[in-house]
């Protein structure tokens, strides 16, 4: 299966039957990212941490019991 990624639009060939593939297949809204992107995205977030000022909004759970 070739799939294209995101940022890079460099064309990878991925294995038909890999679990990826499938998770792409079975929902077009997922997008693929390369590996070398991938990695890059990871290690610029990693030193954002490290600087302090990197802040990550997630959703406040509630707790209502009835």
């Amino acid at each position: 299966m070739r799939v294209k990624c995101i940022l890079c639009d460099q064309v990878d060939n991925i294995s038909a039957t890999s679990l990826l593939a499938k998770q792409l297949r079975k929902r077009r809204v997922q997008s693929y990212m390369c590996t070398e992107c991938r990695e890059r995205i990871e290690k610029r977030t990693e030193e954002r941490k490290a600087t302090g000022n990197f802040i990550l909004y997630r959703e406040k759970k509630k707790d209502d019991y009835i």
